[in-house]
């Protein structure tokens, strides 16, 4: 076996202990080779628990934000900048959306009904 599969082989396989609140420790090796930060993404796939750093993109949403700072008259520098803090506004917005949607989800917050959303008068 060459050295380099060998060491993923390392990498690949830990145990780790659950504690009573049903916590983990991520080894310190994982979380450096992944760049975590404080939130992370679980999923159930086969049988096994999966944990995978958390990308909350604002991808789909570069056009529209380049669109629109262009049309301002942004551009260079500025338009980078803008662009940025634009981006970073989306990603706070989509975590306030994901925190709330967890929070409806979990009963802690009432939803808003069909008509709330979709009644011209409201």
């Amino acid at each position: 076996m060459n050295a380099t599969l060998m060491e993923r082989d390392a990498m690949d396989r830990k145990i780790i202990s659950v504690s009573k609140k049903r916590q983990i420790t991520i080894p310190l090796k994982y979380y450096k080779h992944l760049g975590l930060d404080n939130e992370v993404e679980c999923t159930l796939e086969d049988g096994a628990i999966v944990i995978r750093p958390l990308n909350r993109d604002s991808g789909e949403f570069s056009v529209e934000i380049l669109k629109d700072l262009i049309s301002q008259g942004y551009s260079g520098d500025e338009l980078v900048k803008k662009f940025e803090a634009q981006s970073k506004n989306i990603k706070k917005a989509v975590t306030h959306m994901l925190e709330d949607a967890d929070a409806i989800a979990a009963g802690e917050k009432e939803s808003e009904s069909f008509e709330d959303v979709f009644d011209p008068e409201n």
